[in-house]
């Protein structure tokens, strides 16, 4: 700091230090003329000097203001113009394009388009380095567009995450599903490089795969090819997802990461239940007409005024047809359940996605009012080892026959933890089940067949290791039928710390080696840390006057890459009409805001975009005001760091006198486009930011805390909004 001071102050302490200089200089002549006088001599000379005291003092004026002026015009022609210099030959660095601008005296001026020669020299050979890079890249870049033309036309979306849950690539379809799954395109900006993938699957899912892998590794029977496979519902339940996990493993074959692949089989569960629906209904209309046939079969023998002949000529067509048409029901039966017997397997399943499941089979059937929050309160550690695809479809033919049969008015489901058991169970209130209806129900081929022909409620309960349990309870006149399951089997808790809370541009596998920006993030290096850059535009320039956003545009950087398809853009509706002179800047009007969200609906979207990341912007402070006037009414902070290029410009060219945005992108040879769109002043603003990280290391500030604190040092730091 003492530093800065005396540069900027230099003429003047140089000024004074001459004078000082001159008047000992002139102090220790006299002492040494008056010294071996007497004191007649001395008072002479001290008259003398009295007596010429006012032209001495003009003299010594005049000589102060000519070396003033030749001390300026050094400072002007080679001092000021060499400090300047010396901050633009940093530019040549990160600029090869960039040239000095020739200032000075003749001699600065030489020695400035000696160093531009030396710059073009440098551009030259740099070029030919980076061609033959590109040419060594090709063959590399050609893999990799194989994958990502791969990868854009799974038909699964794919996820791969570093051990910490970051996610490292992803495909297209993954951005849809969770587009889909998030009600809206503007939150798939969760879906991004460096993201957390626990922003979109919940935390226990992932974990709980995880240690599923770690058990298969460590048991060489299994070990060669570990997989951990759940289903999981989206969006309360409106989409069901089945995810494969696979591991990543290093050269010790340690656990490093992991691959998901993500199949959306919502239409295929709600093509299921409506088949079965359809079969329901065809197989109970068709048990009917053959119940009709058989009974007019009985009417027919009881009718002896019939022709004997006749009678039994008419009986036996009857009969033939009635056989015929039951076995003909029986064999499409069959047929279809074999179709469907690859399908079956026993797979990890969350006890509140079962539920879920299971509750969207049964929207036709009368629930009590509580039962469609069903799970939710649930432990969220209750898994199970089941086939969803049979179990479901087994209660769901018991709701129905509880409904039609027993004229249940409305049924209640449950689903809870009892020592190593899950009870899953169906209650409703009425008279006790008799012992041959539990006993017909167990054995009976299920309507709504799932993959074997004599399937039943026994046969289904048996295979996933069960029971079926029935109990009456007088005191209230309750029934339950309740389904004991084991849960699934539990190992030892992952062994890799504590996981961080939560086109295409699929590769920065670069992320493998970086960890999470969790814990001492100060220390980190600016090189490693994650950076959403953003800028909003406004109705004016005073937001405790009433101003207010009317656009919020953020790019993020990952791994030091600009991740150019990331982008956050959204319009909001200010709640107010717009001044002339604000739309004359950034070209935004009322029409083009008619309709937008308000930034209650918007503020919160851009805080999930820029969560986990360092926050950067130009003048961040006046966005930041914006921002901050709306914590109170919409609970949502951003307490992340904020760094801002106009204060790291002033550190990095204290000499320069331009910090705006535009000096700054000429400075750099950054091209300015969408200039005053925030999005557009976003992207500028990053592409600067990357171009000052190097000039911050050659300056010794190389980690977060250490920009901070250059920053709060400069002059425009004390500017207040």
């Amino acid at each position: 700091m003492i530093r800065k001071i005396l540069f900027k102050y230099r003429f003047w302490l140089l000024l004074a230090l001459m004078f000082a200089s001159q008047l000992a200089i002139v102090g220790g002549f006299f002492f040494v003329i008056v010294a071996d006088r007497d004191a007649a001599q001395r008072q002479l000379i001290e008259q003398l000097l009295l007596q010429r005291a006012a032209p001495m003092l003009m003299l010594a004026l005049l000589l102060v203001t000519a070396q003033g002026l030749a001390l300026k015009a050094l400072i002007s022609r080679y001092l000021a113009p060499m400090a300047r210099m010396a901050e633009e030959a940093v530019l040549l660095m990160s600029n090869p394009g960039y040239r000095i601008a020739p200032q000075g005296a003749r001699e600065v001026r030489e020695l400035g388009a000696k160093l531009n020669r030396l710059a073009t020299s440098h551009q030259q050979l740099r070029d030919d380095v980076q061609a033959k890079i590109e040419a060594a890249n090709e063959a590399l870049a050609e893999e990799r567009n194989r994958l990502a033309a791969l990868m854009s036309e799974l038909a699964q979306g794919v996820l791969v995450c570093n051990i910490e849950g970051r996610i490292l690539l992803y495909n297209t379809r993954a951005r849809k599903l969770f587009e889909a799954a998030q009600g809206s395109a503007a939150s798939a900006a969760s879906v991004g490089l460096g993201r957390s993938v626990f922003g979109l699957l919940e935390r226990g899912l992932i974990i709980h795969a995880l240690e599923q892998i770690q058990f298969q590794l460590q048991h060489p029977e299994r070990a060669a090819s570990p997989l951990s496979v759940f289903v999981t519902s989206l969006k309360a339940g409106q989409i069901i997802v089945r995810a494969q996990m696979v591991p990543v493993l290093d050269k010790a074959r340690s656990l490093n990461g992991f691959v998901l692949t993500l199949d959306d089989i919502t239409r295929k569960v709600e093509a299921e239940i409506r088949r079965e629906r359809l079969q329901q209904l065809l197989t109970h209309e068709t048990r009917d007409m053959l119940a009709n046939i058989r009974a007019a079969v009985e009417i027919m023998q009881d009718f002896p005024e019939l022709s004997e002949y006749k009678r039994q000529q008419f009986i036996g067509i009857i009969d033939n047809e009635s056989q015929r048409l039951t076995g003909q029901i029986e064999d499409a039966d069959r047929q279809r359940a074999d179709d469907h017997g690859g399908q079956w397997r026993l797979e990890e399943m969350r006890g509140s996605d079962l539920l879920a499941l299971l509750l969207r089979r049964l929207d036709n059937v009368v629930l009590e009012e509580n039962c469609r929050d069903a799970g939710h309160g649930d432990d969220a550690t209750l898994w199970l080892q089941v086939d969803s695809y049979a179990l479901t479809h087994t209660l769901t033919y018991l709701a129905h026959r509880l409904t039609h049969e027993q004229a249940v008015p409305q049924i209640r489901i449950g689903l809870k933890r009892v020592g190593r058991l899950a009870h899953l169970e169906l209650g409703w209130s009425g008279n006790a089940l008799s012992v041959d209806t539990l006993h017909s129900w167990e054995n009976e081929s299920l309507q709504l067949s799932v993959g074997q022909a004599d399937l039943t409620l026994s046969s289904v309960v048996a295979s996933h290791g069960g029971e079926a349990v029935y109990q009456f309870d007088v005191s209230r006149s309750m029934s339950y039928l309740r389904i004991l399951l084991p849960l699934a089997e539990r190992h030892a808790p992952l062994e890799i710390g504590v996981l961080p809370p939560g086109r295409p541009e699929f590769y920065d596998f670069d992320l493998f080696r970086l960890s999470g920006q969790d814990a001492a993030l100060d220390e980190r290096p600016l090189t490693e840390l994650h950076y959403t850059v953003f800028d909003t535009e406004t109705t004016g320039l005073e937001p405790a006057a009433g101003d207010e956003i009317i656009s919020i545009g953020a790019v993020r950087i990952v791994n030091g890459r600009l991740l150019e398809q990331e982008i956050f853009d959204q319009l909001v509706q200010p709640g107010q009409f717009l001044r002339p002179e604000s739309t004359a800047i950034h070209g935004i009007t009322d029409a083009m805001l008619k309709g937008r969200p308000r930034i209650d609906e918007v503020l919160p979207q851009f805080h999930r975009f820029a969560e986990d990341t360092v926050l950067v912007g130009h003048n961040a402070a006046f966005d930041m005001k914006f921002l901050q006037m709306k914590e109170a009414r919409t609970n949502i902070r951003f307490s992340q760091p904020v760094l801002d290029t106009l204060l790291l410009s002033q550190v990095i060219h204290p000499n320069q006198e331009q910090h705006s945005l535009e000096a700054l992108a000429r400075r750099f040879g950054v091209d300015i486009v969408g200039r005053h769109t925030a999005v557009g002043d976003a992207s500028v603003t990053a592409e600067v930011f990357l171009k000052m990280i190097p000039l911050l290391a050659e300056k010794g500030i190389v980690t977060l805390k250490q920009a901070l604190d250059a920053a709060q040092q400069t002059a425009y730091a004390r500017i207040r909004y």
